[in-house]
């Protein structure tokens, strides 16, 4: 048989009342566990509330500002059919839409009689019109120094599409036309600063400010640089955003097609080589006899 009575060296067994408080502290300590576990989920649910709730607020509030936002490119139903003649351009500009840069490098000096002119269309956006300039734009100035040569320059916005929604096309070329309005005597430097940091295709171009920093720095006016983004009378695009979609559509009637970049000389398309320093400068040389 075996004895009930205790050995030497075992515990004693717990009594009942002893079972009984060991139960009720075991079942106080996982309540409060669980407890603990229902605050800490509580406190994750509504961190996670909380911040859809601030990313919906940011989403509206972005939507509200572009809503609010004063557009940039011309969007009327005419934008393909709109002439040079129903729009306002720069004072500076011809009727050809061209802006003249002669011998002192001021935007609005008309040829010459005997001047050879030089024609360049291109879109600040366009990576071969860089290239262009690059190769070409010393050299022009040079040409134009030496007397002889007009430089007409015809811009374009035509690669709004190229800057993800960000119209630099426009933006940029406003901003150059109301320098050639109202700053004419920077708008070479201000032309070759914008081209000098010209963005990749594709992106969304410099912004407005950065636009603003390279005017400031080829000498624009504050007060000029202050009307880069203003918009045109009862319009909610920018001033001269019109006459820059009345300029595309005039070379489309004036050569038939729209590509930058694309240079005349006295009216005749230049086919050689405008990406190298050199071919061009000797076809105008060579057309001033």
């Amino acid at each position: 048989m075996t004895s009930s009575t205790p050995r030497p060296g075992d515990s004693p067994r717990p009594t009942k009342a002893e079972r009984r408080d060991s139960a009720r502290e075991q079942a106080r300590a996982m309540r409060e566990q669980q407890a603990k576990r229902d605050r800490r989920n509580k406190i994750v649910a509504i961190g996670g509330l909380s911040a859809a709730v601030v990313a919906l607020v940011a989403v509206v509030a972005v939507i509200v500002v572009q809503a609010n936002q004063p557009g940039i490119a011309y969007s009327a139903d005419d934008v393909d059919s709109i002439t040079l003649e129903d729009v306002a351009a720069p004072s500076t500009a011809e009727p050809s839409g061209a802006i003249p840069v002669g011998a002192d490098g001021a935007a609005g000096e008309p040829a010459a009689e005997d001047d050879v002119v030089v024609s360049v269309y291109f879109d600040y956006m366009c990576p071969y019109c860089g290239m262009f300039e690059d190769a070409n734009d010393a050299e022009l100035e040079t040409l134009r120094e030496e007397g002889g040569v007009t430089v007409e320059y015809h811009p374009l916005a035509f690669l709004d599409n190229q800057s993800q929604g960000a119209e630099y096309s426009t933006r940029a070329g406003n901003a150059a036309a109301v320098v050639a309005d109202q700053a004419p005597e920077q708008f070479s430097a201000f032309h070759s600063a914008l081209f000098e940091n010209q963005p990749e295709e594709g992106t969304k171009g410099l912004s407005d400010d950065e636009i603003a920093n390279l005017a400031e720095e080829a000498g624009v006016p504050q007060d000029v640089i202050d009307e880069f983004t203003a918009t045109a009378p009862d319009a909610d695009w920018r001033t001269f955003a019109p006459w820059l979609a009345a300029n595309n559509n005039q070379m489309k009637s004036d050569l038939g097609k729209l590509g930058t970049p694309t240079v005349l000389i006295d009216g005749e398309e230049f086919s050689g080589d405008l990406y190298t320093t050199g071919p061009l400068t000797e076809a105008i040389e060579a057309a001033k006899g």
